[in-house]
């Protein structure tokens, strides 16, 4: 028995193994137990010590020694219940008693798949240096200190297209006593005039209720109040059946994936909708997670998402990688563009979404050549806040910059480039430099960008970093409420909150937009693709984008 005890202390890991350590200050905690019971990974929990202590009292005061029985918080060495950095101890403890502090000498790369299954995480990949997007700088600056090109007194237009522009040539009108009026019955294609900046797919069960009904309150006040046209992907998952048959889905892009979750309500909803959604994106690939189908898993599907997605309860809900029905991705594209155009009577645009990959200039071809996809939405490497495994987040993908620049110099070789609208997202606003990584984007070719884990951050307070702290997001125990179908958890965040956070984000990014845009001398028109304007310190990467090395 003495030996089988030794062999399992042998076989454990120590506090030295995880990648957080907590730190407990024994006189200032008041054993309150707020700590242990907000813990989402039960990481600590109540313990008790016994401590040999020397003594000197009474009138002749010799040594002595005696044993004190206290209690104390113990740190669990389980690699499924280790600390996830996200120091939501610290701040309940009243008296800042406890601490979680990174270990930069932990071993959980090496322990981390247990029971054979890959490591899954949410949140982005583990690097900590600047992407290629943070070392880009506008240099191409006025040189007259002009006050109409003052960011704050001049009248601009920060707007971009979501929707095929045609060219003059082709657009099949004529003037009629100056109005522009339709030749016979050409089919022109559906355009909205929205926000260079939108919010990423994120779906009703990756977030929590209350995160999701505060973003959706926040983008409408940007359109009713601020009168910032920003739309929001719904993700994949359908949409509360309220919202689809409100006057505020034109505010939405529907995005429908290989998992087809949550169609059956909104093809159902489209005879009572009050107005049509601002787009359809159809999501071929993800990307933190290219190759792969999305994945929600069985822990957050509660009954009010199971019943949004027409599937059981607590059953991991994987999307298949491609579509199940079609045999390529130039076939998908042609067919499911069509099929979706056709269910809005051609009023809608219906764009495909796709990972950032070497093959991305092979559907940018096919889908130049289709008159019915209204744009291309390529989601680079550091895009993803759900569930992917830790291998697909740190080690597959393609980053954006590069991968946008080459489809839009392919669009520039076929003349389509004011045609076809690419949308770039992956790592947009990754340090926190939302406006400036949106601009850097469009001036290389993008006409908007996607932002998700931004908002997480800005609007939330998400906990996550690049150092593996928290990242939870996937199995529904989020400190913060964010990523939780648990109501005793997601009732910690306020919608109210949230969606005031969000006009706060867009409402500055517009101010930056037009403060970065100004000495160019665009108030009217995004410089979409006007390179010039951007230089890097680094030669290599200005090579590849092909913009000025500036050093």
């Amino acid at each position: 028995m003495e030996s089988a005890e030794r062999l399992d202390v042998n076989h454990q890991l120590g506090l030295s193994d995880l990648p957080y350590v907590i730190q407990w200050n024994d006189a200032a905690c008041t054993r309150c137990g707020r700590c242990t019971s907000i813990c989402p990974v039960q990481a600590i929990e109540p313990g008790v010590y016994e401590r040999r202590v020397v003594e000197s009292t009474g009138s002749t005061p010799l040594p002595t020694t005696v044993r004190k029985v206290g209690s104390c918080i113990k740190q669990v060495v389980d690699i499924n219940r280790r600390c996830i950095g996200c120091a939501t101890c610290r701040q309940v403890c009243p008296n800042d008693a406890i601490v979680p502090v990174f270990n930069p000498r932990n071993k959980f790369a090496w322990h981390m798949n247990q029971g054979g299954e890959p490591y899954k995480r949410g949140g982005r990949r583990n690097e900590t240096g600047a992407s290629v997007l943070d070392q880009l700088k506008f240099t191409r600056i006025s040189m007259l200190t002009d006050p109409a090109l003052d960011a704050g007194r001049h009248e601009f237009r920060v707007r971009t297209y979501l929707g095929r522009n045609l060219p003059p040539e082709k657009l099949p009108l004529k003037v009629d006593g100056g109005l522009l009026l339709p030749e016979g019955m050409p089919f022109i294609p559906p355009v909205r005039e929205i926000f260079p900046i939108r919010i990423g797919g994120m779906s009703v069960g990756a977030l929590s209720p209350h995160m999701w009904e505060g973003l959706a309150m926040g983008i409408a006040y940007l359109n009713e109040v601020e009168n910032i046209p920003v739309v929001m992907c719904t993700g994949e998952g359908g949409m509360p059946p309220r919202l689809l048959k409100s006057p505020f889905l034109k505010y939405f892009i529907l995005q429908i994936a290989s998992g087809y979750f949550g169609w059956d309500e909104i093809v159902h909803a489209i005879p009572d909708m009050q107005c049509d959604p601002a787009g359809i994106e159809i999501k071929y690939g993800q990307g933190a997670k290219p190759g792969d189908g999305g994945l929600l898993m069985a822990s957050k599907v509660l009954k009010h998402i199971a019943k949004i997605r027409g599937v059981p309860e607590f059953v991991d809900l994987a999307s298949p990688p491609t579509h199940q029905t079609k045999y390529s991705i130039e076939e998908a594209v042609a067919k499911m563009v069509t099929a979706m155009s056709m269910a809005w009577n051609f009023r809608v645009p219906v764009y495909p979404k796709i990972s950032g990959t070497r093959t991305a200039l092979a559907v940018l071809n096919n889908l130049a050549r289709n008159p019915f996809a209204a744009a291309l939405g390529i989601d680079g490497e550091d895009g993803g806040t759900g569930a992917a495994y830790n291998v697909s987040l740190d080690k597959m993908g393609h980053p954006i910059a590069s991968n946008l620049r080459e489809c839009y110099l392919n669009l520039v070789k076929i003349g389509a480039q004011n045609e076809l609208p690419l949308f770039a997202a992956g790592g947009v606003g990754k340090q926190g430099n939302l406006a400036a990584n949106a601009a850097a984007l469009i001036m290389l070719g993008a006409s908007g960008v996607d932002c998700g884990k931004y908002i997480m951050q800005a609007a939330a307070g998400c906990l996550g970093d690049e150092h593996n702290r928290c990242n939870i997001c996937n199995t529904g125990k989020c400190p913060k409420g964010i990523t939780t179908q648990d109501p005793r958890i997601f009732r910690r965040l306020d919608p109210d909150m949230v969606a005031q956070r969000v006009v706060d984000v867009f409402v500055a990014a517009d101010k930056e937009l037009k403060k970065i845009f100004a000495p160019m001398g665009r108030s009217t028109e995004l410089p979409i693709g006007m390179s010039d304007g951007l230089s890097v310190s680094d030669a290599a990467v200005a090579k590849r984008l092909e913009i000025n090395y500036a050093c």
